[in-house]
């Protein structure tokens, strides 16, 4: 089915003005009929492994073996799908016992409609380099709509070899107007593009050339023809632009964009021939006010995604100028009484200079969430508000008043925070409880209980019992060596490092024990005990749970920063919500790491939480129903 080429009067590259369509000839080209065997497959490309794309998300390997069983016998077919969803990515591989037989798909099967979708296939190019390369790929963009896969295939077979060819779609499965064919040879690509390239495909001239990738590309601010306008009258017409336009330079076409009653949008595009013309335009009628003085807005035509990325670089410069400006004289505030809203708000923070703005934060159902913002001027007039409002009573209240920081900023000051009161109890940021820091031996050990908590009796000098000395010079530890502990307690369980029930190895005597031996009477003829070393003491007061677990916090990974706040919330949460504990403690962990802390910490807090969350879980639930 392939398309008559008609050659136009004027072979281009530049776009179709549909209102002037070039003279037709008399003369066309038709594609050749079938080739009576099928292509043998290009160099590097395997002889019985098929590519088959554009499938449905629904089609199975089942369907395929069908379907590819008829040409002959199939080792083996496998749909492509992703590792977590399973769902399928839209192409699979398909593998014959015969090279024939594999041509011979390719040659009656190619497009043909599986699950309402026409299927692409090709031979399987396994060398991404050789996938990648662009060696004869070809571009070809003005195509008419009714253009599909498989026009464009046999429009383009009469040239050479194809690998692929596919026309671009949309969601809906309507062509964008631009395709792509691969040639197994880029002399049969060239070809094509000398002798299709200006061509007339259904009446539409069609620019046909070379495939280059999106970094390779020519055009951007400095070289375009395509120019935007836009603040046009209603008056304004696509005869008054050419009448403008056409002043500068010679032009291609000229469109104005129209609603579905034929009212003109307001803009359109003009297309020059050259891009010297298009940029001279933007330089000269860029404010034009001579039709009912509303100036026109002349600038380079930019693709949707392009326009997206420029502007949002631009509100990005704005936003960080707006907060270097706000530096300091933004304030937040917390512990709000519900009745307040931004007027009483604003009242109550006049009187320290010019509010700029002033805001209640609210949930979704329009009520007060007890926190607010409120923007001043100047730094000096936010700094007097902290300094006479915080604490201050509004209400029944005490007002929390302090500068607003960014929620990655105030991440970053709690876990120095918590890491600050770690060192400051003796231990250390990121290390497990009872490990002893670098350089100071023995004060706290593995397994020691902490301080304040009853543990095993511990040998006094002077009451009995020997102190525990370990092995160095001047203290052989050979028989009767251990002997010297003999009056100390041997707890059984939870006792020293090492420890293995009685006798075990690498106790703190640093032998096997004296399994079997006498212990009684030794006390008599023990040696004096040297004084014993002056160790650092313990600390006073033990770190609270959460301190501990916000020092950990920073020198762990994501996973593991969820998962021990996962292992601390969840408890909590069972406690007041076991129906839906694992799902609302899923949903606690979606919040900023400070903000979990503080509901760990603050029961009230959380259970405010937790009823929140088996709110928004029962109102899904019945939109589900």
């Amino acid at each position: 089915r392939a398309v008559p080429l008609n050659p136009a009067g004027a072979r281009s590259c530049h776009p179709y003005n549909p209102k002037k369509k070039p003279k037709k000839e008399t003369r066309k080209m038709s594609a050749p009929a079938a080739p009576a065997a099928p292509a043998a497959p290009a160099a590097g490309l395997s002889a019985t492994s098929l590519y088959c794309g554009d499938l449905d998300s629904n089609c199975t390997e089942a369907q395929l073996y069908e379907l590819f069983s008829t040409i002959g016998p199939v080792v083996s077919i496998r749909v492509c799908r992703d590792l977590i969803t399973r769902r399928s990515l839209g192409y699979a591989y398909v593998n014959f016992q015969q090279g024939a037989d594999a041509a011979r798909a390719i040659d009656v099967l190619n497009f043909n409609v599986v699950n309402g979708k026409p299927i692409r296939i090709m031979y399987s190019q396994r060398d991404p380099a050789l996938r990648k390369s662009g060696v004869g790929n070809i571009f070809i963009k003005n195509l008419d709509k009714e253009i599909d896969n498989k026009a464009l295939y046999d429009t383009f077979s009469q040239f050479g070899n194809i690998v692929s060819a596919k026309v671009a779609a949309d969601g809906q499965g309507v062509s964008k107007g631009y395709g792509f064919v691969q040639f197994a040879e880029q002399e049969a690509a060239q070809q094509a593009i000398d002798k299709v390239n200006g061509m007339l495909l259904n009446d539409k001239q069609v620019y046909v050339g070379p495939f280059q990738r999106r970094g390779e590309r020519g055009g951007g601010p400095t070289t375009f023809n395509n120019v935007y306008v836009k603040n046009l009258h209603e008056s304004v017409d696509e005869d008054k632009l050419k009448e403008v336009f056409g002043a500068v330079g010679k032009l291609t076409s000229v469109v104005i964009m129209k609603d579905g009653e034929g009212k003109s949008k307001g803009f359109g595009f003009v297309c020059f021939e050259e891009s010297e013309a298009a940029s001279e335009a933007v330089e000269k009628l860029d404010g034009y006010d001579k039709i009912e003085d509303k100036a026109w807005v002349v600038c380079r035509a930019q693709k949707k995604a392009e326009r997206e990325a420029e502007l949002k670089a631009k509100f990005d410069a704005e936003r960080r100028e707006r907060l270097e400006k706000m530096a300091g004289a933004n304030l937040y505030i917390k512990n709000l009484e519900d009745t307040v809203d931004d007027a009483k708000l604003r009242e109550l923070f006049a009187e320290f200079g010019t509010i700029t703005s002033c805001r209640v934060m609210r949930d979704a159902s329009g009520a007060s969430r007890g926190s607010a913002f409120v923007a001043f001027s100047s730094a000096d007039e936010a700094t007097r508000a902290v300094t006479e409002m915080n604490g201050k009573m509004a209400g029944t209240k005490p007002l929390y008043v302090a500068l607003a920081q960014r929620k990655e900023d105030r991440r970053m000051r709690l876990q120095a925070q918590f890491a600050q009161r770690a060192v400051a109890s003796g231990g250390m940021p990121g290390m497990p409880y009872g490990m002893p820091p670098p350089g100071v031996p023995g004060a706290m050990y593995y397994g020691q209980p902490p301080p304040g908590v009853m543990g095993p009796p511990q040998p006094q000098p002077g009451f009995g019992f020997q102190p525990i000395m370990p092995p160095g010079p001047g203290r052989p530890m050979g028989p009767g060596g251990p002997m010297q502990y003999a009056n100390m307690p041997m707890p059984q369980r939870g006792g020293m490092p090492g420890q293995r029930g009685r006798g075990g190895r690498g106790g703190a005597q640093g032998g096997r024990g004296a399994r079997g031996q006498n212990m009684r009477g030794f006390n008599q003829n023990m040696p004096p005990a040297p004084p014993a070393p002056n160790y650092p003491p313990a600390p006073e007061a033990p770190m609270s749970a959460v301190e501990q677990l916000a020092a950990q916090l920073p020198n762990a990974s994501a996973d593991q920063q969820r998962m021990l706040l996962g292992e601390a919330l969840y408890p909590l949460v069972d406690s007041i919500e076991p129906a839906s504990s694992a799902k609302i403690t899923g949903m606690l962990l979606e919040m900023d790491q400070s903000e979990v802390l503080h509901l760990i910490e603050d029961s009230k807090a959380l259970s405010d939480k937790v009823q929140e969350a088996v709110t928004v879980l029962k109102a899904a639930a019945a939109e589900d129903a």
